[in-house]
């Protein structure tokens, strides 16, 4: 093999592990925790002020309270008999594994009514740059065609962080 190969394939690997290990856990709001708040809408504000990505993770912690992942409609309804996800363990975490709208809702009577509620929306991946295949031009090697994909991957790699 030779050695543009192995550092293509060096780079390749490290980034897989680096993509899979890149999420972030998001204490529900901040300091305070999962709490009737005195504002109704200061749970769907804090979710609006963060970026949230697939694999990030939710941290709800509370005292005699539980969550609930719901409908749309029963999060409107602020009642759910089938929770999507329920926890009542006082820190519950939960991952948010695909993109596009999570609610959620406290479990105890009443609480949601006085704003304990969330709208959480989760971004679309972003999508890999299309690479242009050449189509005219003096042939190149496999060396310098591996190194193009290379500065390709890198570039596309810092792109991904700074998103």
């Amino acid at each position: 093999m030779t050695s543009s190969k192995s550092l293509l394939y060096l780079v390749f690997f490290l980034s897989l592990h680096f993509f899979s290990g890149f999420s972030t856990e998001f204490t529900v709001g901040g300091d305070e925790g999962w709490v009737i708040p005195k504002d109704d809408q200061l749970y769907n504000q804090w979710a609006s002020k963060n970026r949230f990505k697939v694999n990030d993770t939710l941290l709800f912690a509370y005292k005699k309270d539980s969550v609930m992942a719901v409908t749309q409609e029963e999060y409107e309804k602020c009642k759910s008999v089938h929770p999507v996800y329920f926890s009542n363990n006082g820190k519950s975490i939960f991952k948010l594994d695909r993109p596009g709208l999570f609610y959620f809702i406290s479990g105890v009577s009443g609480h949601c009514e006085r704003g304990l509620k969330m709208i959480v929306k989760v971004l679309e991946p972003a999508s890999p740059p299309q690479v242009a295949t050449e189509t005219s031009g003096p042939p190149t090697s496999g060396a310098t065609k591996s190194a193009k994909v290379v500065v390709v991957f890198v570039v596309s790699l810092f792109g991904v962080m700074f998103v």
